[in-house]
């Protein structure tokens, strides 16, 4: 009876998701050309970039992730809260600079934007094949992540290999037809749900199982104090064997992530949706209050540690769902079910576009039959995309499982090319290439030999500085780009004074990201 009852509350809000998606287009005609379907034709007010960049910053690794990491080491996992919130202050200047960017040129991508910055079309097809490699991983996580909920909230009744199809159809059911516009409606309803639910769980678990915060942080202090300080449960690390999430590590991570966060292809794409720079001032500094909710799994994790005690593993990861299931009545664990699976959704379709993106703009538009056909390319490549990370769940989880170890540090290694390139015009196309090729080979060295992090420094920021030391080598050692371009067409700046409408593109420029199918 409890599965039928959850599962039907689950099967009811999917299907609500994949009508609310393809509303979304409703009074937008046949959905435009590729700058409406993957950017929402640079017209998103300031509540749906909110509702977008939060959904894409809360995912199921909120629901799971940051529940195993409270359960397993404990203090360590708020490096999540520290670094999402530097990013969106970082973000405050490095969006309104990218947004103005793209629109400037008819841009919709990070793959755009470093062709136009150097010149070179084919670089930006080799940044997004080597972008999808780091980003592909996202989708086998998240599908994996909505897959272990639906299994779980149903006791057990749908298989973890029916669970994976399910995530894999909703999010591709409305991606493909509406994009960006869709994902933003999908997160409204998103974010209701996780709201009302983790607020919900934050009162009602330690209320349930400890009469309250008091004895449950008493209790917490007393028997798990050596969860609450770095480097958290498991020790420093080296050749002791411990967690090695020190003071070091989580400084690096921090510094080293909430760069990257701000020049992500999901991030920018968030970005360029913006009707507005100010749009995303605001949103920067509205975001990090969104960040409040990733306390109430972590604190959820330390309380299963009490209640559920002995979990090892991936099991870690179900600490939350596991009181969720006992103290909850199965509508309600619908409920909580069904936030945890938007939760995995909303980002899962994002990167899902943005690889459509990237290929349809950067890669299929080199070849001369699909030029004209941008968009149609770009919602091929999401199925196929979306259905390659599916087949590799069912056939070879640790392919994208090995990947995903490198995605966030290897994404870190195009900040120069894609940030630095873009307020340095000294920075030479060689420079910058061959720093991409060291950086990315450090990091895989270090990731897959074992060696991550490195004295306590996290691997991502030891390859960072690699890469800017060999791309400042190169370019001050080396020829300038022949680039007879001025500074205002191949720089970036912050628009602040500027009139929205004086950024807009060129017709030409604007037609080139726009092709209608």
């Amino acid at each position: 009876m409890n599965a039928a009852v959850a599962t039907s509350v689950f099967a009811v809000f999917m299907v609500a998701t994949v009508a609310l998606g393809l509303l979304a287009l409703r009074g937008r005609g046949k959905g435009g050309g590729l700058a409406e379907w993957s950017v929402g034709g640079r017209s998103l007010g300031p509540v749906f970039i909110w509702v977008l960049m939060a959904g894409e910053g809360y995912t199921s690794f909120s629901y799971l992730g940051a529940a195993g990491w409270g359960y397993n080491y404990g203090a360590p996992v708020l490096y999540v809260v520290a670094y999402m919130s530097c990013g969106y202050a970082i973000g405050y200047v490095v969006g309104p600079m990218l947004w103005a960017y793209a629109r400037r040129h008819g841009l919709v991508g990070i793959t755009d934007m470093v062709a136009h910055r150097f010149g070179r079309p084919w670089l930006g097809a080799v940044v997004a094949v080597l972008a999808t490699v780091f980003l592909l991983p996202y989708i086998q996580l998240q599908i994996t992540g909505m897959g272990v909920v639906l299994s779980v909230i149903s006791y057990g009744a749908v298989s973890l290999n029916w669970a994976y199809f399910v995530a894999f159809a909703v999010t591709t059911g409305f991606v493909v037809v509406s994009g960006l516009r869709g994902s933003a409606w999908v997160s409204v309803l998103k974010d209701v749900l996780v709201i009302a639910t983790l607020g919900f769980l934050a009162f009602s678990v330690p209320l349930h199982y400890f009469d309250g915060y008091g004895p449950f942080l008493d209790r917490l202090v007393t028997e798990k104090g050596e969860w609450l300080t770095l480097p958290g449960h498991g020790g420093g690390g080296g050749d002791g064997g411990g967690s090695g999430f020190g003071e070091l590590w989580f400084i690096s991570t921090t510094f080293l992530n909430s760069l990257t966060v701000v020049i992500f292809p999901t991030t920018v794409a968030g970005y360029l949706g913006a009707r507005s720079a100010d749009a995303l001032r605001r949103n920067a500094m509205y975001l990090p209050a969104y960040n409040v909710l990733l306390f109430v799994p972590m604190l959820l994790g330390l309380a299963a540690l009490f209640v559920v005690p002995g979990l090892t593993g991936t099991e870690s990861n179900l600490a939350l769902f596991k009181l969720v299931v006992d103290a909850l009545p199965a509508w309600a664990v619908g409920l909580v079910g069904v936030a945890a699976a938007l939760s995995s959704i909303v980002p899962m379709a994002v990167f899902m576009l943005v690889i459509g993106t990237m290929w349809g703009r950067s890669v299929l538009s080199l070849v001369p039959r699909f030029a004209e056909r941008q968009k149609s390319a770009a919602q091929v490549v999401v199925v196929v995309a979306g259905s390659l990370a599916l087949l590799l769940t069912y056939t070879a989880p640790n392919t994208l499982v090995r990947l995903s170890l490198i995605s966030y540090e290897g994404m870190a290694q195009l900040l120069p090319m894609v940030l630095l390139a873009l307020v340095w015009r000294r920075l030479t196309f060689r420079g910058a290439f061959s720093g991409l090729i060291v950086g990315v080979a450090v990091v895989c060295a270090l990731v897959f030999t074992g060696n991550d992090p490195v004295g306590g420094v996290n691997a991502g920021l030891v390859a960072l500085a690699a890469n800017l030391a060999v791309a400042l080598a190169v370019t001050l050692a080396g020829p300038r780009d022949a680039d007879p371009r001025p500074d205002a067409e191949v720089l970036a700046h912050d628009p602040v004074g500027e009139e929205d409408e004086s950024l807009d593109a060129a017709p030409a420029a604007r037609s080139a990201s726009d092709h209608r199918v």
